[in-house]
């Protein structure tokens, strides 16, 4: 009896894992290809341009057009830590699986700790400089809009100095200013990051294959989770642009995003490896004598 129910889960089991290692390694191809990597920004220009279009033919009624859906609570105002948990949790297990050292896993996971030291001083500059260049307004009672109709003829609006954006909203008052979407600024970020972090996936198969070792299963289940959570960043991206479209606001939170993105991977991390700067990704003496080993 035993041995009979033993097969069939057995059968299940290697046919899951099957599929695991043909989507890992169609997707680790695909991400770690360089026309892939070197466009996928101008992916994301083209969603923050022509996105808010979609606004024309999608439907209010839709139910991501709710700003209380579930996905915009738990996924969206948690971006971030969605971003961090996965990706580190890649880091960590593909430094085991490459058997670097604890030292260089330390400085591949620095790479996420700047993102987000970045994150939070782009979150402080930009709430600061919306509190700059906004206003609070309180809407008039109705004996007072009486009073205002009868000596001006229109409908005012009492002004409140010194109140920041978090109060006013806090109040049940109205805010008025320029701003930076700072959702589309993190989703932009978190998908540049990524798609940055995994596109080594497809080089750590190709040296598996040299050594004749293949990665386990929990690497690949958590590239294949990273994926996904690339995925769903893009969705709700294009669900925020097309169904809450806010020019410019979105596209100026894009443009601060990819900056960001642009400066880090682009610019900083391209410097030679050492205490001030954690490289590129799949950067490390290990990685080296594989790739070594791979040409021989």
């Amino acid at each position: 009896m035993a041995a009979g129910l033993l097969l069939p889960a057995r059968f299940i089991v290697q046919l899951l894992n099957a599929v695991l290692v043909f989507e890992t390694n169609l997707m680790g191809r695909v991400l770690g290809s360089n026309p892939f990597r070197r466009h996928f920004h101008l992916l994301l220009s083209g969603l923050l341009l022509f996105g808010p279009i979609l606004s024309f033919w999608v439907s209010k009624y839709s139910i991501f057009a709710n700003s209380n859906h579930y996905l915009y609570r738990k996924f969206l105002r948690s971006t971030w830590g969605w971003t961090c948990t996965l990706t580190g949790s890649f880091i960590i297990l593909l430094s085991l699986s490459a058997r670097h050292s604890a030292s260089i896993c330390l400085r591949h996971l620095s790479r996420v700790g700047l993102a987000g030291l970045l994150w939070w001083a782009c979150q402080c500059l930009l709430t600061l400089l919306e509190d700059a260049a906004g206003t609070c307004y309180e809407p008039m009672t109705p004996d007072q809009e009486d009073q205002s109709a009868t000596s001006s003829g229109q409908s005012l609006l009492l002004l409140h100095e010194d109140q920041t954006k978090a109060s006013c909203l806090k109040a049940n008052m109205m805010w008025r200013g320029y701003e930076v979407s700072q959702d589309v600024l993190i989703l932009c970020l978190c998908c540049l990051l990524i798609v940055e972090e995994l596109s080594v996936f497809g080089r750590h198969l190709s040296q598996g294959k040299a050594r004749q070792s293949s990665p386990g299963a929990p690497l690949r289940f958590i590239f294949l989770l990273c994926v996904v959570l690339l995925a769903m960043w893009v969705f709700l991206l294009l669900c925020l642009l097309a169904h809450f479209p806010k020019f410019p606001s979105q596209q100026m939170g894009g443009a601060v995003g990819y900056l960001g993105w642009r400066g880090l991977y682009q610019g900083w991390y391209r410097l030679k490896p050492s205490w001030g700067c954690p490289g590129l990704p799949g950067e490390g003496p290990a990685a080296q004598d594989a790739d070594k080993s791979i040409k021989q």
